[in-house]
């Protein structure tokens, strides 16, 4: 089964939660919110160490999406989340002028050879003892690089999801993932372990 597939049928399971839940079942809800909370959480350390802001964020994300489900009309479940939970942290952000860096637009990058690079990680095999090494790695990354990075190789998105999530046009995608993966060119022996299933668990 490749990637796609994967993604597509996790969320035909998501899905059938979040309509269970649309309905009234707050177990179906729970369900969902279990599944979906290392994801969310992960996602969140993008934007910030704080890991009790972070657990807050979420709980009071599930609140709301439960308080108001019925007017909520949800396609993919993963990337509704996410990007709730992305606007709230935003928002929030903003309310508290937490970190002005979070709203700065990263400058356009070429893409000579993207495609080259990209292919290369994809097809490399990842090693779990050298987990800690990848993670330092990508840890030293922008923040907006880290996300892009993120959505894409760990959830799966396209970079039109990606680019819908992020408030941003798909070229910018493009080069933030360029940007990203330039940086760790130096060091080639990482580059190769950077798709790691447990790479962002904690």
């Amino acid at each position: 089964m490749n990637k796609r597939q994967r993604i597509a049928e996790e969320n035909v399971i998501l899905l059938n939660f979040w309509q269970q839940a649309q309905a009234g079942d707050s177990l179906a809800f729970c369900r969902l919110a279990d599944k979906l909370y290392r994801t969310l959480f992960n996602y969140a350390t993008n934007f910030t160490t704080d890991r009790e802001f972070i657990k807050d964020s979420i709980q009071e994300l599930m609140i709301h999406i439960w308080e108001k489900r019925e007017q909520i009309h949800i396609q993919f479940v993963s990337i509704y989340f996410l990007r709730a939970l992305r606007n709230q942290l935003m928002q929030e952000f903003r309310r508290t002028n937490a970190s002005q860096a979070i709203l700065d637009i990263e400058e356009a990058g070429q893409l000579s050879d993207y495609q080259t690079i990209e292919t290369a990680i994809e097809q490399h095999e990842v090693f779990t003892e050298n987990q800690v090494k990848v993670r330092c790695a990508i840890e030293e990354l922008p923040r907006r690089q880290k996300e892009a990075i993120f959505l894409k190789y760990f959830e799966g998105m396209d970079n039109e999801q990606i680019a819908d999530l992020m408030q941003v046009n798909r070229q910018s995608v493009a080069n933030l993932l360029f940007k990203a993966i330039s940086s760790l060119k130096h060091q080639i022996h990482l580059v190769s372990l950077i798709i790691s299933a447990g790479f962002f668990q904690y």
